[in-house]
């Protein structure tokens, strides 16, 4: 499918909009979790890749969630990328999109798969390595299950990996194995 963006496009609108290192590092894990995602499910890899990549743009400049994902959708429009990209980046952000859900594989990939990277962000950070390498998966499965650790990882949001077929450990597996393929991309 044409994308109407391509990777180094849109790693150079990434490295424009941000200036956090902790937001282009989410953007570059949420891309990997996409796209791992995406061949998982059979599903078109550049745009689920993209649509991760390119999801947080406005973090920076929109930090309220009431308008969060409306500068980076005008963004994107302007730009011609593709409908499906800029529709899930604005219903990972249901507050600035109230009345319409989530209902597209692609709305629930991107809402997960965003989400777990804080969740195993986390459990690096508590591990005395401090690498994802020495991440297990059950180490995040088990984090998964603690309310009280990573409380900004929303388990509900997560567990719509769900409504993909993907039993939320598997989605765990899947998405650390996906950021350990990338830590040295995002000093973890």
């Amino acid at each position: 499918m044409e994308t109407g963006i391509n990777r180094e496009e849109a790693l150079t609108l990434v490295q424009e909009h941000l200036n956090n290192d902790h937001l282009v590092n989410h953007s570059l894990a949420s891309e990997a979790v996409l796209r791992a995602l995406a061949r998982h499910l059979g599903e078109d890899e550049e745009l689920w890749g993209l649509t991760g990549l390119l999801h947080d743009l406005d973090a920076e400049a929109q930090p309220d969630l009431a308008v969060h994902t409306t500068q980076t959708a005008a963004i994107l429009t302007k730009r011609g990328v593709h409908p499906d990209i800029i529709e899930a980046i604005e219903l990972h952000n249901l507050s600035a999109h109230l009345g319409r859900g989530r209902t597209a594989p692609l709305h629930h990939g991107l809402a997960a798969g965003e989400t777990i990277t804080g969740l195993i962000v986390a459990a690096a950070l508590v591990n005395p390595a401090r690498k994802l390498a020495a991440v297990k998966p059950k180490s995040v499965k088990k984090r998964y299950k603690e309310k009280a650790f990573a409380r900004g990882a929303d388990r509900a949001i997560i567990a719509e990996c769900e409504l993909l077929g993907i039993s939320v450990p598997d989605f765990c597996e899947l998405s650390l194995a996906a950021m350990q393929d990338i830590a040295g991309d995002i000093g973890l």
